[in-house]
């Protein structure tokens, strides 16, 4: 059992596996600087089409690969204060890298060239290597992470209908989430609800005393068609 087991196997070996992640990412790094006359450019820079497992396993191998970039590009400005303009192997260069300058600038570079050295050792590619420290790593200099993105597609790979999905880098083509506006509110004037108070206060009043009036109407008729109603039964009583 693979209880607690991290990645997919996705049907082959260790060595296997490194070498497809290997040539995933060189793909998709390579695809983000395009050559127009190249008749296999790719039709939208910085995307691979590719299965949900495997862009799924694909995401994080480049982001790291971005991560050290990212990091080298702190060492590369602080080691350009010591870099020289002259030409390679002129007698300026060669004065240069006889003095305390060179020696700084190599120290200030070092931890770069690692990062370098680091990301060919994964790639094994050296345009790769190259785009990723030039363009992705200026491009997301101030993003702390998730530089890209999985999308599912819903056509299924022709051949065994495997459910297919594209991996791509943000910042490109992304789409701007817009808030719906809500309904407007309608504010009355202090002024017109006063108004609108006292009238229905007036009418209450004017309702509440024609109902008092007619209360009194009856009670006042009541008595007289009682006293009516008396002589009646006396006579009827005389009578018998």
């Amino acid at each position: 059992m693979r209880h607690r087991m991290r990645g997919r196997k996705l049907g082959r070996n260790a060595s296997h596996r490194r070498a497809m992640f290997r040539n995933m990412a060189s793909s998709l790094i390579c695809s983000v600087r395009v050559d127009e006359d190249d008749p296999q450019a790719p039709k939208v820079p910085g995307r691979i089409v590719t299965t949900v497992a495997k862009a799924k396993e694909l995401r994080p191998f480049v982001e790291r690969l971005v991560t050290m970039a990212r990091k080298s590009l702190v060492h590369t400005e602080r080691a350009a204060e010591f870099e020289t303009s002259a030409d390679r192997n002129s007698e300026a260069y060669k004065s240069w890298r006889k003095s305390e300058e060179w020696n700084k600038w190599n120290q200030a570079i070092a931890p770069a060239v690692a990062y370098r050295r680091r990301a060919f050792a994964l790639l094994r590619d050296k345009d790769a290597v190259d785009i990723l420290f030039s363009d992705l790593a200026e491009r997301y200099q101030d993003r702390p992470g998730g530089y890209t993105r999985v999308v599912r597609l819903a056509d299924v790979r022709l051949g065994d209908a495997g459910e297919q999905a594209l991996i791509e880098f943000v910042g490109e083509r992304d789409r701007v989430a817009t808030k719906r506006s809500a309904a407007p509110m309608v504010v009355e004037d202090d002024e017109a609800a006063g108004e609108e108070e006292a009238a229905t206060d007036e009418e209450t009043a004017v309702d509440e005393s024609a109902a008092g009036e007619e209360t009194a109407q009856t009670e006042a008729e009541s008595p007289e068609a009682s006293a009516g109603e008396e002589p009646a039964d006396d006579e009827k009583k005389a009578e018998e």
